[in-house]
């Protein structure tokens, strides 16, 4: 077992791995930009989700405390880890980046498409991030040891399908701490409602969803004698 400061400095360390390349690969074409972000996503639950459990988002993690399956105060604490992550890698892009550059990677997820509202992209990034949830539930929960690699692998396809959906639209986010980072770091605070209630309702309605016709008992694992 792993201890909490070393869960939360996982979820801090991926969550900014993550925000760094999603925020770095904005701005190329679309299938790059999703599958960047959908590989990065599927390698860092690989790589550390045997720590943390591999949220590196708030719209996870409200799903596990929406289920019980996380206390508030650990949930808060990923959050604060989450949050600080994402600012942390925007400030670096900020700081090593002329400022015209990193002025222009950061308003991806602060520009909506001409045309799209905020009722209309707040439902595409919750019906995003709830397929995202979903996948993560039916990986992860109820599972006596998750398959982190198989989770990884999972949870990045969808990412990167959902992403090349979505992202004309609204960037494809999914993901509180990914929009708070830059907008921080940017002090763009355009649209980050959209960005922060359509992913954790999605997150709250698919956890919800999979607990209500999928839950079952955790397995017990078997004793062995002497």
């Amino acid at each position: 077992m792993y201890s909490r400061p070393q869960k939360l400095l996982a979820e801090l360390l991926g969550t900014f791995v993550l925000v760094l390349v999603c925020v770095a690969t904005a701005r190329f074409s679309p299938l790059a930009s999703a599958s960047a972000y959908g590989l990065v996503f599927g390698a860092l639950v690989a790589a550390l989700g045997h720590i943390s459990g591999g949220h590196f988002n708030p719209a996870v993690t409200i799903g596990y405390w929406v289920t019980r399956r996380f206390g508030t105060l650990d949930t808060l604490m990923y959050w604060a880890a989450q949050l600080s992550g994402a600012a942390a890698a925007a400030y670096l892009l900020r700081l090593s980046l002329p400022e015209s550059v990193s002025s222009f990677l950061m308003s991806d997820t602060l520009i909506l498409a001409a045309g799209t509202t905020r009722g209309p992209a707040m439902l595409i990034e919750g019906t995003m991030t709830f397929v995202l949830v979903l996948t993560l539930c039916a990986t992860t929960m109820d599972k006596l040891r998750a398959r982190y690699w198989l989770v990884g692998l999972a949870a990045g396809v969808v990412i990167t399908a959902a992403v090349l959906a979505g992202g004309p639209f609204t960037g494809g986010s999914m993901n509180p701490a990914r929009a708070f980072g830059p907008a921080l770091a940017a002090r763009q605070w355009a649209y980050q409602a959209i960005y922060w209630i359509g992913p954790l309702a999605g997150g709250v309605a698919a956890a919800s969803l999979y607990d209500l016709l999928f839950h079952r008992a955790r397995p017990v694992p078997e004793k062995t004698h002497s």
